[in-house]
């Protein structure tokens, strides 16, 4: 500070220097914290890091050094941060669970997929990895610039050299002020393959790219169900995100038992936390199909999920496992990082890979014009030597008789400094015949290579070859192997499979009880004596309805509503059950018309006391709110009291007035919901019975205990809205078919 400003106190206002201050915070954050480069794809921490192992010669073929002695070299000369941050980055280097192509070859224990912490770096060592090596590739040949240090004593690069494509291949995720990254992992292979179509197609689309380049590949495999049409849109806008769930097999088992083993499970989720999670979600009674969860991993993960039961689909056991835990999980794509010229953006898929290449490119001309320049100075310098061959005994003279023979021997044979200095250096052995061909021999392959550095920096198509070429090298060497396959599954985005709530139940024969008050239970089994049953007092048996407890019950109502119930929340045991308006929203006023299960395909005639009706499909009859829905329109003064198997092509009503029509029943419209038309025409009263049959098989009734058919009907047939006539002598006395 000038001596002239020391003791001045100036006035600002309490905002300016806060948001001046905040910016600069907030700046710092980003452009020295959070954001990868686009160009080699790593964070400020990563590659000082990598740039110190580099220094201490910690290549893949070197040995380990302790990470002690690793974090104290970044610590001290480059990053003057917590040795616990720069330690904790280059253990997520190492984890081959966390980075697809590791950077660090550890040794010791760094952690495990159950989000086990790593050994002190007291007690780890690591040395870079042959991915570390391609990243670091031409650093000395001037490929990158240099820039001070925090205390200027030393220099590092500002970016490493990026022969490998490492902001898509290892990803990303930093979070800094106002904005965040998130990059997930590729397979290098394609990425290079992508990376070479859009050299040979500078047009290529975003759809083209991913034809080489089909999503992320994460480490730890899984299988990625993204739809391809968000996949496009994503990786355009740089925007998005990836579904990705678990990896299984049914494993089978005797005696028709099986369980599932998981074998692959999303991104960064911790084994141990999703089996905490699935176990706490067992114990609260939320995961009704799975019955126990074991883990039987080694090295590599294997979770066992057993059925609740066998019956149980494996489809629709996991189904309901990826909705409730983190074996699917959504990885979030936000492709923001620092531009070449260190703007923070967010990127598309194509511009990430042409800012990639071009830095390649910057690359290439540097590295090229580097080795030429040292090819000139050796050329020079064999130059001298051949000078020196050619008049060997008038060197040797001048060296030994010349008080200064440096600028003897430039006078004399017309040499640079360079040239002199090089020459007066030569040991005596060089002097041989043999030392002379090996020059010439030098000479003649560094004026080759000369010719071609030169070339290569004149044509630019020559160059894009080039580096297509050493694409194709990266491709062979990362892309394949163990290391280079691809281990994320790509699948189609599934068809959502339907877990019914049947399904969360377990299946169990049952009799559902309904008695004349409207009050309802089941019991165990379909061998229900009516005789045993007992009732409240003055109430009685209304009907008896065999089910299963995965079934659904279809309520119809006097008040013209269908209501859906299960039967396995109906209460059991042999009390009296609870009212059924409980079960579902009817008034007082209201009882039910007709109680049966459900079936899917089936036509129902609905009809009210008045004689109105219609024919509806199951599927109309359905509600999933307690409140049911509307079915039969009903005029003042009526009720619904009809909802009868549509399973005839006749139609047989009676009404109050004990007369009986018989008609087709195609002429009785199917309607979702309505008020129906009429079926039988009354002076006086309503419809008493409606019943739905086979003329070729007749019209049967109950008799007492006995059945009777009556097969001629030709006096009773007419047309729908009839009044008919009386029916036939021994009908019941009741007016109802069944007695």
């Amino acid at each position: 500070m000038p001596d002239d400003l020391i003791g001045t106190v100036q006035d600002t206002r309490l905002a300016d220097a806060l948001s001046e201050r905040y910016l600069a915070y907030a700046m710092s954050t980003i452009m020295a914290r959070s954001l990868p480069d686009v160009r080699d794809g790593l964070k400020p921490v990563h590659r000082r890091l990598i740039y110190a192992m580099h220094q201490l010669r910690l290549d893949p073929a070197a040995g380990f050094k302790k990470c002690a002695r690793i974090v104290g070299d970044v610590m001290g000369k480059f990053h003057p941060h917590g040795d616990a941050s720069i330690y904790d980055a280059m253990v997520r280097l190492a984890q081959d669970f966390a980075a697809r192509y590791p950077l660090v070859d550890g040794q010791g224990n760094f952690g495990n997929i159950d989000g086990d912490n790593p050994a002190a770096m007291r007690y780890t060592e690591a040395r870079l990895t042959e991915v570390a090596r391609a990243l670091l590739a031409g650093i000395d040949e001037d490929a990158v610039d240099f820039r001070p240090t925090y205390d200027g004593e030393e220099s590092e690069p500002v970016v490493l050299p990026g022969g490998f494509p490492n902001l898509l291949a290892n990803g990303a995720a930093g979070i800094a002020v106002g904005m965040a990254t998130s990059i997930p992992p590729h397979n290098a292979g394609e990425v290079c393959a992508a990376a070479i179509h859009l050299i040979r197609h500078p047009d290529a689309s975003v759809e083209d790219l991913l034809v080489h380049m089909p999503g992320p590949d994460f480490p730890t495999g899984g299988k990625l169900i993204e739809d391809r049409a968000a996949l496009i849109q994503a990786y355009e806008t740089g925007r998005g995100g990836f579904r990705l769930r678990a990896k299984w097999e049914v494993e089978r088992a005797k005696h028709g038992t099986w369980s599932i083993v998981v074998t692959e499970i999303p991104y960064q989720v911790q084994k141990s936390r999703l089996i905490e999670q699935i176990a706490q979600l067992l114990e609260e009674k939320k995961l009704p199909l799975l019955g126990d969860i074991r883990d039987e991993s080694a090295e590599t993960v294997r979770l066992v999920l057993e059925p609740k039961t066998r019956g149980v689909e494996p489809d629709v056991l996991m189904a309901t496992l990826f909705r409730a835990t983190a074996l699917e999980s959504r990885f979030p794509l936000n492709m923001n990082v620092l531009t070449a010229d260190r703007t923070p953006r967010v990127l598309g898929l194509r511009d990430v890979l042409r800012q990639w290449l071009d830095h390649r490119h910057e690359v290439l001309v540097r590295r090229t014009t580097h080795r030429l320049a040292a090819i000139e100075r050796r050329l020079a310098i064999l130059d001298g030597f051949l000078a020196v061959y050619l008049n060997l005994d008038e060197v040797i003279r001048i060296i030994r008789t010349e008080d200064e023979p440096k600028p003897a021997l430039m006078a004399a044979f017309t040499l640079t400094d360079v040239q002199a200095e090089a020459i007066l250096n030569m040991r005596l052995r060089a002097l041989r015949r043999l030392e002379e061909m090996e020059i010439r021999k030098e000479h003649k392959s560094l004026s080759r290579e000369r010719k071609e550095m030169q070339a290569l920096l004149a044509d630019a198509a020559l160059r894009w070859t080039r580096i297509s070429e050493e694409l194709e090298a990266t491709r062979a060497k990362f892309g394949t192997g163990p290391l280079g396959d691809r281990r994320t599954e790509l699948g189609e985005a599934p068809a959502e499979v339907e877990v019914r709530t049947e399904a969360l139940v377990e299946r169990e024969s049952i009799t559902v009880i309904l008695s004349d008050k409207g009050w309802v239970r089941a019991m165990r089994g379909h061998a229900i004596d009516p005789a045993e049953l007992k009732f409240k007092e003055g109430d009685r048996l209304r009907l008896l309805v065999p089910c299963e407890t995965t079934d659904r019950l279809c309520l119809f109502a006097t008040n013209g509503r269908a209501y859906t119930l299960k039967p396995a929340d109906l209460p059991r045991g042999r009390g009296d059950g609870q009212p059924i308006r409980l079960l579902a929203e009817l008034t007082n006023e209201d009882d039910a018309a007709a109680l049966f299960v459900w079936r899917e395909g089936v036509k129902y005639l609905v009809a009210s006391s008045a004689g109105r009706g219609f024919l509806v499909k199951s599927e109309d009859l359905l509600a999933e709110k307690r409140t049911g829905k509307t079915v039969l329109n009903l005029k003042p003064g009526e009720e619904a009291a009809f909802c009868v198997p549509a399973d005839g092509d006749h139609i047989a009503a009676i009404g109050e007035n004990k007369k009986l029509l018989v008609f087709p029943a195609d002429q009785v419209p199917e309607l979702a919901r309505g008020a129906g038309v009429m079926l039988q025409k009354y002076k006086d009263g309503g419809m008493r019975d409606i019943k739905l049959f086979r003329l070729a098989d007749g019209l049967t009734w109950r008799l007492g205990e006995k059945t009777r058919t009556e097969t001629d009907l030709r006096d009773w047939l007419g047309e729908r809205a009839q009044a008919g006539r009386l029916p036939p002598a021994g009908f019941p006395r009741s007016g109802k078919f069944s007695g």
